[in-house]
């Protein structure tokens, strides 16, 4: 069989895995096209190269123009595409996954589908933001209202160090400007929060949509996981921000989390926290597997896929 044409596709033994990929990396109003096994962004001031197998997720902008072999490349590397809106603000799709194997999203479609383990999962979310406190008894009702109390106590906290007169979240989705600072900052934290969350969640291969604590929503698993590390990453990195009076508040919030995403190693944080929530006995899944396709016999058991079950010899 002839040589397929253009540069061969990574090896799964030369990707990086999900949660010691680079976080994220945001452009806008370039072209994004690919060269060899890199993705390269061109504009007025020339080109960088990117390493698609060692990232996490590519969030592309306004005025991107995006190439078939670019989008090519990133699905064969595993790297989530993830199309925002202005300054990154807004999410309207992604690509394809790391995952190799169901078996994450197997697991969390068994656990949400289940009122008890729902509602385990849930509890143990909440435990990780309150560490050192029993939460097993304690109703969803009871548990809202502390997380509340918790995140208006982080707002004002971070308005009394920063000397930032606060009210409350205030924010328009369709009109980002209109915000104070700090409620600009909030939200482009919190976006560049999500996307990373994102990023890890269909990398590991599991639903976004299926959420323990958010419902409804496509992202209301990415909201969960993203509600883990909200109050220790966007809140003060975004009252910081605001505080220093950049005149572009979008972009230098979204390089202050970008930088304390790599710092505090949150990529591998939080694959192994969703590990940890959704098969804490599980072997570690953010390692590439080979595609595996199976089918199911009807009972308990599955049968290698591939194979004409209807030859004799079987």
């Amino acid at each position: 069989m002839p040589t397929p044409p253009g540069p061969r596709p990574p090896r799964l033994a030369e990707l990086t895995r999900a949660q010691d990929r680079l976080t994220f990396l945001y452009l806008e109003r370039c072209i994004v096209h690919r060269e060899s096994n890199a993705i390269t962004a061109t504009d007025e001031r020339g080109t960088v190269h990117i390493p698609a197998a060692s990232l996490g997720a590519l969030l592309l902008g306004p005025g991107v123009n995006v190439s078939h072999q670019a989008m090519m490349l990133l699905a064969e590397s595993g790297s989530t595409a993830v199309w925002v809106g202005e300054r990154g603000v807004r999410y309207y799709a992604h690509g394809r996954s790391l995952a190799r194997s169901s078996r994450l999203l197997l697991a969390q479609a068994e656990l949400v589908t289940n009122r008890s383990s729902l509602l385990r999962v849930a509890r143990e979310m909440y435990a990780m933001r309150f560490p050192g406190e029993d939460t097993s008894s304690l109703t969803m009702q009871q548990l809202r209202g502390r997380e509340g109390a918790r995140v208006r106590r982080a707002y004002r906290e971070q308005a009394e160090r920063h000397g930032i007169e606060w009210e409350r979240r205030r924010y328009d989705p369709e009109d980002f400007a209109s915000g104070d600072p700090v409620n600009q900052a909030l939200s482009a934290a919190t976006t560049a929060l999500y996307g990373l969350t994102h990023a890890v969640i269909v990398a590991l291969g599991c639903s976004p949509g299926l959420g323990f604590v958010h419902t409804g929503h496509v992202r209301s698993f990415v909201f969960d996981i993203a509600d883990l590390y909200k109050a220790e990453y966007a809140i003060p990195c975004a009252f910081e921000t605001a505080a220093a009076g950049f005149m572009d508040i979008g972009a230098e919030t979204r390089r202050a989390m970008r930088d304390l995403f790599r710092d505090g190693h949150l990529l591998e944080r939080c694959s192994k926290d969703v590990r940890h929530l959704l098969a804490p006995d599980s072997e570690d899944e953010a390692v590439p597997q080979p595609d595996v396709v199976e089918l199911w016999d009807g009972g308990t058991r599955t049968v290698a896929g591939g194979t004409d079950w209807g030859d004799p010899g079987w």
